[in-house]
């Protein structure tokens, strides 16, 4: 691997950043100890800061030469509400909060790239360097885009990585078109009458209806979109009646719908209303029906995905870029494809075995109490960054789409 031998030096430095903010987390859009040090940091590089975009988001600002040509790199500072099991110096010190995705460590990796390209800057123009609130459920990258980040920041792309645990450390992936899912939320009431669970006639029993519109929502995946377009519709929660022998007068039904496209996702959401209304009225019933779209699909653009392939090979050996297989997990970066064109990578995390004596008993998977992101991680991560910005801004912009 050709990692940057001035970023492995400060890595160490960078580490205990990230283990601090490991053990500092914070939920969403309340990350202001994390969003303080990440601007203590790159003020401390002589990097330019602004911050409030998206509530706590920080931009860092680093230019040379006279080129009006910019791109943005794109980290996440959030947490994730869920308890710790690892007991290891650097868990979590505050109850039920988390950095169970990694995001210490994207923003770590960003932190050390900031440091480099600060001291060094080998490139002709300006490299943005992005740290997003809320990724987690807040949409914070939507936020950012609301307040003016490319306005204010005008950039010809937005790059994103995340780490990806189960892969040896070493590897990365990116491909073109569609890398994560979009997620929508369903809540769906049914409005029955209720009777003495004896006298099932005197009343309009919503769970059997409840139990038909779930396997109705399945015909929708197998017989209304087409078998090669991915979908799914899972129905997570169902909550009726509070006694053994009461018919309850309503039923509730919720669930999450995940697409890699937004015609899917319009098909799936019209045909599970008129589902739901139409076996209601079957039945005599009322349906209260709402869905709500969060998080769009990632959706990588082809030259900036090639673009970034290409700069992953001359790190690690073309051998070690894999297609990246899409997975039905959501991300918001998503908001910041649709506006610039880009790429979202995944870094290989490893198999959990970097994690220290004292972690909890789970596998290091990303939303997992044993999780713990791979310090090793950093000046590899750190150095594709580098690497990216440097290329992107030191080659000619038509030559990127044809090279």
């Amino acid at each position: 691997m050709k990692i940057i031998d001035s970023i492995v030096t400060q890595a160490a430095g960078i580490a205990a950043v990230r283990r601090d903010i490991h053990a500092h987390p914070e939920l969403c859009f309340e990350e202001v100890r994390t969003a303080d040090l990440v601007a203590q940091k790159l003020t401390e590089w002589g990097i330019p800061i602004h911050r409030g975009l998206g509530t706590t988001g920080v931009v860092g600002i680093v230019k040379n030469g006279s080129s009006a040509r910019a791109l943005g790199l794109r980290a996440d500072i959030d947490a994730l509400p869920m308890q710790e099991f690892n007991t290891f110096a650097h868990a979590s010190q505050h109850q039920g909060k988390m950095h169970a995705c990694g995001h210490d460590g994207h923003t770590a990796m960003l932190l050390a790239a900031a440091q480099h390209l600060a001291k060094n800057r080998n490139f002709d123009g300006t490299v943005y360097l992005i740290f997003q609130p809320a990724e987690e459920g807040g949409g914070g990258a939507r936020e950012m885009i609301k307040d003016g980040l490319f306005e204010l920041f005008p950039m010809e792309a937005v790059f994103g990585m995340h780490n990806w645990p189960g892969s040896q450390v070493g590897k990365f992936a990116v491909s073109p078109g569609p890398v994560m899912a979009s997620t929508s939320e369903f809540k769906i009431v049914i409005r029955g009458k209720g009777s003495h669970a004896a006298l099932p006639h005197l009343g309009l029993d919503p769970v059997p209806v409840a139990c038909q519109m779930v396997q109705a929502f399945q015909t929708i995946i197998s017989r209304n979109k087409k078998p090669i377009d991915a979908g799914v519709i899972s129905v997570t929660m169902i909550h009726g009646g509070e006694a053994t022998n009461v018919v309850p007068d309503s039923c509730e039904l919720q669930g999450t719908v995940r697409t890699f496209s937004t015609e899917v996702l319009d098909l799936i959401e019209r045909r599970m209303k008129q589902v739901a209304e139409h076996v209601c009225a079957a039945h005599e019933m009322q349906c209260e029906f709402e869905f709500v779209r969060n998080y769009p699909p990632t959706v990588n653009h082809a030259a900036e995905a090639a673009f970034a392939r290409r700069v992953m090979a001359s790190i690690v050996g073309a051998e070690n870029v894999e297609v990246q297989e899409p997975t039905m997990g959501a991300e918001d970066f998503a908001f910041m494809l649709q506006a610039k064109p880009g790429a979202y990578c995944f870094i290989a995390n490893g198999d959990g075995a970097h994690r220290e004596m004292g972690h909890g008993g789970g596998p290091c998977t990303l939303h997992n109490p044993s999780y713990d992101f791979n310090d090793d991680l950093i000046p590899l991560g750190a150095t594709y960054w580098v690497r990216l910005a440097e290329e992107w801004l030191n080659t000619p912009h038509h030559a990127k789409d044809h090279a």
